[in-house]
């Protein structure tokens, strides 16, 4: 595998946009697109579209279904979420990519964290740069500067951007199934590790709510009658924690527990939040029936306890042609000066949702940065040009046929008769 001069021409490019590629994640950085806020969600989406638009494609604006979420006073709700973005280009192409993002972040509507700013070490920090406006900016830019390549015909994409990811994709995960249905690769732009490497395998991951009621009751005068709907909670909170280190590599993470009010009130109503990671299916069963043992205990306190939310997003572990996929990943990287290795992650993303969909994927193509989820998020620069070089790298050897994508995934459906691991 080398590079040709068309290969060049088109790092060449990129190398040059580098600035701008940078510029346009900060500008949209300063969009607040947490899950729930849709009105930054809707502005960021427009802008979205207008970058897409330049693409030579058919673009459309995907209405998603409303989803049921849990209150905190246990009562079931209706969750709008804005529309998700697809983008075809070249439908017919004898080779199909994937490409997914999200334009949601973490941070809610009333987050200070709202700007970027330029620390002494060079780096940026600012709400979603590194996860992952600024993997967007490098997905779109590397797809702008593939498109001057003479063989760009051979390689037809989809393009699908969210607004629900960091949530678990609850109202877009079936649009990542049915498109990754129609794909031989898929390519994901969350941060890779602050070193470069790439995420091998994930785990699975499961967002759970149990909406716990007991009786209301006045803490002094009838104290006895009333049942402590969060103690409950606490004390089933306790047990799932107490799950950490039993089975394998299995992790529970009690997130939050809603209810109670004034002091001198039993409270009756109360909701227990968390999340739960596990490296494989059978780990997952093996949690849903600690669970139910669990919320079984409460009875002894005159406690009802309803079990909302389940597993999302199914393990994704390195199979042969998740295998072949990384390769051909770290070839190219040494093409365009990247050293690229990759390791297991605890973290989730849409890449298993592909996964699952049966298509191969190399998930974190995104930007070098770090401190994701948090006040200090952080992404380098200078990895916008890195990774979208990268990127285009990758399309262009897709087109030549210098990475067998038909190959790969026909790996994949070879993996999953031979009973290698594969969620279902």
């Amino acid at each position: 595998m080398r590079l040709t001069a068309d290969d060049e021409a088109v790092l060449a490019l990129l190398a040059d946009r580098g600035g701008a590629l940078v510029a346009r994640a900060e500008a949209w950085c300063a969009i607040n697109t947490g899950s729930r806020n849709l009105a930054g969600l809707e502005e960021q989406q427009g802008i979205l579209a207008e970058v897409m638009g330049r693409l030579s494609g058919d673009l459309e604006r995907l209405p998603l279904a409303a989803t049921a979420e849990i209150g905190a006073d246990g009562a079931t709700r209706s969750q709008r979420h804005p529309d998700a973005l697809r983008l075809t280009v070249r439908a017919h192409a004898p080779v199909q990519v994937v490409l997914t993002g999200h334009y949601d972040t973490v941070y809610p509507v009333d987050s200070p964290f709202r700007s970027i700013r330029h620390l002494a070490d060079g780096a940026l920090h600012g709400p979603g740069i590194a996860d992952m406006k600024g993997g967007l900016s490098v997905m779109l830019g590397a797809l702008e500067a593939f498109e001057t390549h003479p063989l760009a015909g051979r390689v037809g994409y989809r393009v699908l951007l969210s607004p629900d990811e960091e949530i678990g994709s609850p109202a877009s995960a079936p649009l990542l199934a049915a498109v990754a249905a129609g794909g031989h690769i898929g390519m994901t732009y969350e941060p890779c590790m602050p070193d470069g490497a790439l995420a091998g395998a994930r785990k699975g991951s499961g967002n759970f709510h149990i909406a716990i009621t007991g009786r209301t009751a006045h803490a002094g005068r009838d104290f006895a009658s009333g049942r402590n709907a969060l103690a409950g909670a606490a004390a089933l909170a306790a047990a799932l924690d107490a799950l950490n280190g039993l089975h394998g590599d299995v992790t529970v993470n009690i997130a939050r527990i809603d209810g109670g009010g004034a002091l001198n009130v039993v409270p009756g109503s109360a909701v227990l939040r968390f999340n739960i990671r596990v490296p494989d299916p059978e780990a997952a069963d093996w949690c849903l029936a600690r669970i139910r043992e669990a919320m079984a205990d409460l009875a002894a306190r005159d406690l009802g306890a309803c079990l909302h939310g389940g597993f999302s997003r199914p393990p994704k572990p390195v199979n042969a042609a998740q295998q072949r996929l990384l390769e051909a990943v770290r070839d190219v990287g040494a093409l365009v000066g990247q050293p690229i290795a990759w390791r297991a992650s605890g973290g989730v993303c849409e890449g298993n949702n592909l996964f699952a969909a049966g298509l191969p994927n190399v998930d974190t193509l995104g930007v070098r940065g770090g401190d994701i989820h948090s006040e200090s998020e952080y992404a380098w620069p200078d990895s916008f040009s890195e990774r979208a070089c990268l990127s285009a790298a990758l399309l262009m050897k897709l087109a030549s046929g210098e990475v067998d994508a038909r190959g790969i995934h026909r790996a994949n459906a070879e993996s999953t008769l031979a009973g290698q691991p594969r969620p279902s």
